[in-house]
C-alpha cells in the first residue's frame, strides 16, 4: 500500500478512497483505463484535505463531473480522480429570494431543469438535455438550443488550489462560449447560483419535451458519445464541415462519425480511448486539408 493511498484515506476516509478504478465506467464514451486513485470526499472541508494531500505529494488530479466531456487514454490517468460527493448534489432555494437557486456542483442539469419546471420557473429549459453537472456547465459555459448558462447566472463559489473559498460574480468568470476562467485559474466549482423568472409549469415542461424531441430524432443517444465532439469554429458548423469532408459514417476500430449526426464521434462497437481520440485526429487533419479549418474538441483528453 503506498504511502500517499494511505495519506488520502486520512484525509477522507479509506471507503471514499479506491485504487486504479476504470475510467470507462466513469464517462460517457465508456471507454479508457483506470484512475490511479478515484476519491469522493463528501463536502468542503474533505475536498480541501485532499487538494493538500495532492499539493504536498506533487501528485496531479481532475474534477470530473459526469464524465459526459472526457475521455481518458486506455493506459489511464496517473494522477488523483476527484468525483465530488453527496453534499455537492443539494438543491437549495434560499427563502426570500423568489427564483433563485443554489445548485451544487454534482447536481445533474436535467435534474435542475426537472426540479425548476416544477416550481414554474423558466430559463433553464436549454439545460435539460445536457447530460453534464453544474460544476461542469459552470467551467464550460454549456448550452444549447440558443440558451447557456451565462443567461441565468449569478455567481458561482470555487475553491481555490490552495483550498480558499471564493465567490465569484458572474462578470468575473469571463464566460464565452464553451469558456470560463475557472479552469485557467484551477478553480474547483463547489456550487452555482443562477435566477430564474416565473413561467408557466405547463409551458415550460412541452417546450422542455420539444427540446428532448428535437434532440433524439437528431442525435445518435443510442450510441456511447461525449455529444457535440467539436467546438463549433467561427462561420461555420462542425457537422457540416465533417460530413462536406466526406466523413459520415468513417470508422476507425470501434469508434465511429455517427451517421446520424456528423458533429458527434460515437464508440460504435467496443471502442478503446485510442480508437476514439485516433478518429478525432483524422477528423481535423481531413476538415484542415480539404478546407483549412482547425477543429478543436470540445471533449478533454485526459492521459493522451
Amino acid at each position: 500500500m503506498s504511502n500517499f493511498y494511505q495519506k488520502l484515506c486520512d484525509a477522507i476516509g479509506a471507503a471514499s478512497v479506491r485504487e486504479q478504478e476504470p475510467m470507462s465506467a466513469h464517462t460517457t464514451f465508456r471507454a479508457g483505463g483506470p484512475a490511479r486513485y478515484f476519491v469522493t470526499p463528501e463536502g468542503e472541508k474533505e475536498l480541501a484535505a485532499v487538494l493538500a494531500a495532492c499539493r504536498e505529494a506533487e501528485k496531479a488530479y481532475y474534477i470530473l463531473g459526469n464524465g459526459s466531456n472526457l475521455l481518458v487514454s486506455d493506459a489511464g490517468y496517473p494522477g488523483v480522480m476527484i468525483l465530488l460527493g453527496s453534499q455537492f448534489t443539494e438543491v437549495v432555494r434560499p427563502e426570500g429570494e423568489p427564483g433563485v437557486y443554489e445548485l451544487g456542483a454534482g447536481v445533474l442539469l436535467s435534474r435542475a431543469a426537472r426540479e425548476v419546471q416544477k416550481d414554474g420557473m423558466t430559463g433553464f429549459e436549454f439545460a435539460a438535455g445536457i447530460p453534464g453537472t453544474v460544476g461542469g456547465a459552470a467551467v464550460m459555459n454549456a448550452g444549447a438550443y440558443g440558451g447557456e448558462l451565462k443567461d441565468v447566472l449569478e455567481s458561482v463559489r470555487v475553491m481555490t488550489p490552495d483550498g480558499e473559498v471564493k465567490e465569484l460574480k458572474t462578470e468575473e468568470l469571463d464566460l464565452g462560449y464553451r469558456h470560463s476562467c475557472i479552469p485557467e485559474r484551477g478553480y474547483i466549482v463547489l456550487s452555482a447560483r443562477i435566477r430564474l423568472e416565473k413561467g408557466d409549469p405547463e409551458a415550460i415542461r412541452v417546450r422542455m419535451d420539444e427540446l428532448a424531441a428535437k434532440r433524439r430524432e437528431k442525435q445518435p443517444l443510442e450510441y456511447p458519445s461525449a455529444g457535440s465532439t467539436f467546438k463549433r469554429p467561427e462561420g461555420y458548423f462542425a457537422g457540416k464541415l465533417i460530413e462536406d469532408a466526406g466523413l459520415r459514417g468513417y470508422q476507425e476500430g470501434g469508434a465511429q462519425v455517427s451517421e446520424k449526426h456528423c458533429g458527434f464521434v460515437i464508440n460504435r462497437d467496443h471502442a478503446t480511448a485510442s480508437d476514439i481520440a485516433g478518429l478525432c485526429g483524422t477528423v481535423q487533419k481531413r476538415v484542415y486539408e480539404q478546407f483549412g479549418v482547425k477543429l478543436e474538441t470540445e471533449v478533454k483528453m485526459l492521459g493522451f
